[in-house]
């Protein structure tokens, strides 16, 4: 399974499974008075050794002896794979203070899990089938199982942040609370019907029209709604609140400064927006299977993502054309899936959504500049800059139709 590529300086290999993870001052490998790695030889072997500690934390954490269904299904999706990319956020956060302190790995772990709990309730959310290639636990053993075993992941990922500590455990509990509201909000598409989830038949607003929301509750009418301000509040909440969980967790385990904090904070959250952007993009201008979830699934499912909501905004014949097309809602037809697609490739909704992918890149950037020059600080940036380079892809009309194998991927879920 393939996604964003890591930084050079977080280069893949085998990652030993030890329980030291300070980098050993050797010929080579310069290590900062806090134990933090000084070199980017030296960040690699250490988040890589990190990492391996992650991933014993993880599987013992959910081990119950004598309960082989509940470890079972616990661990589904962590045995499924993942680039692990929240707790290697705050891996590197903590590098800006002591990355020795033996908290930091619990708070890399407890990320983690609250990330795959919100997998699953989304798949139950979602009704998916599938999940980083392996059956979804909702597919697999039933709604009512994989919503408890999202809380009880929820639940496990508070327990290894406890010791961490009441302002750890504030934090946690602050940014859990975004997470969910935002999971409610694309769920609902409620607040004056500004968003619209996969369940709704609805169609989004074109220019001075009334958006009608349906849901299992019945339909009502919204009137003068704002669907992108929505969307960007919902991906905010819902995908970018975990991101600044990892790097503000992963920092203050560690020790670091709090205006070292604030700043890897600043950084995390428009790195999440723009992350989640990225992942609008790859859904239409990727054509080859994703990683998580088919490519062309928020098309399938009805989701009006934001290339969606910028191109309906167009006047003339295409943007017409895609309103009439988008208003049945979820799209399972594979010829009228081409032609919203190409529709959609065609439209400058997807080139302003990739430049909104930079914008928000850039911005995380700039709040790095509050942080240290250290090998860390270039491998946050450096993922700025893959995100970037994701979302540029080929020109749209190299891009083939949803399903259809080329060289781009989507990035990790």
């Amino acid at each position: 399974m393939r996604g964003v590529p890591e930084p050079a300086t977080l280069a893949a290999g085998p990652a030993p499974s030890r329980r030291h993870h300070r980098v050993p001052d050797r010929s080579g490998d310069r290590v900062s008075p806090t134990g933090a790695p000084g070199t980017d030889d030296g960040l690699a072997m250490w988040t890589r050794r990190a990492l391996a500690e992650v991933e014993d934390l993880l599987a013992s954490s959910l081990r119950s002896p004598g309960d082989p269904f509940l470890t079972s299904v616990a661990t589904h999706l962590l045995g499924a794979g993942g680039k692990r990319l929240r707790p290697r956020i705050a891996l590197l956060a903590a590098t800006f203070g002591d990355p020795g302190r033996p908290g930091v790995i619990r708070a890399a772990a407890a990320v983690e899990l609250a990330h795959v709990a919100s997998l699953y309730h989304d798949d139950v959310m979602d009704e998916a089938a599938t999940r980083r290639g392996v059956p979804s636990v909702n597919a697999r053993w039933g709604n009512r199982v994989a919503i408890l075993a999202g809380d009880y992941l929820v639940a496990k990922s508070a327990e290894l942040a406890a010791p961490l500590g009441p302002a750890a455990a504030e934090e946690q509990a602050r940014m859990l609370t975004r997470l969910v509201a935002g999971q409610i909000r694309e769920a609902a598409g409620v607040a004056t019907g500004r968003h619209q989830h996969a369940r709704t038949r609805a169609a989004v607003p074109g220019p001075g029209s009334t958006v009608r929301c349906g849901d299992r509750g019945g339909r009502r009418d919204v009137r003068n709604g704002d669907p992108e301000r929505y969307y960007m509040r919902v991906i905010a909440d819902k995908t970018a609140a975990l991101f600044a969980l990892a790097a503000r967790l992963g920092a203050h385990a560690a020790g670091a400064r709090p205006e070292l904090r604030d700043a890897l904070g600043e950084f995390a959250e428009a790195y999440g927006i723009a992350f989640q952007l990225c992942d609008d993009v790859l859904d239409l201008a990727e054509p080859s299977a994703r990683a998580g979830k088919p490519a062309g699934a928020d098309l399938r499912q009805g989701v009006p993502t934001l290339p969606m909501l910028r191109a309906l905004r167009g006047r003339g014949r295409g943007p017409a054309r895609l309103r009439r097309l988008v208003a049945r809602g979820p799209i399972t037809d594979a010829n009228r899936l081409a032609a919203v697609t190409r529709l959609l490739r065609d439209s400058p909704g997807l080139a302003q959504a990739r430049a909104e992918v930079e914008r928000y890149a850039d911005r995380a950037r700039r709040a790095l500049g509050a942080l240290p020059d250290s090998p860390a600080r270039a491998a946050l940036d450096g993922m700025c800059g893959e995100l970037v380079s994701r979302a540029s892809g080929p020109p749209a009309s190299e891009a083939g139709p949803p399903g259809h194998p080329s060289g781009l991927t989507k990035p990790d879920s």
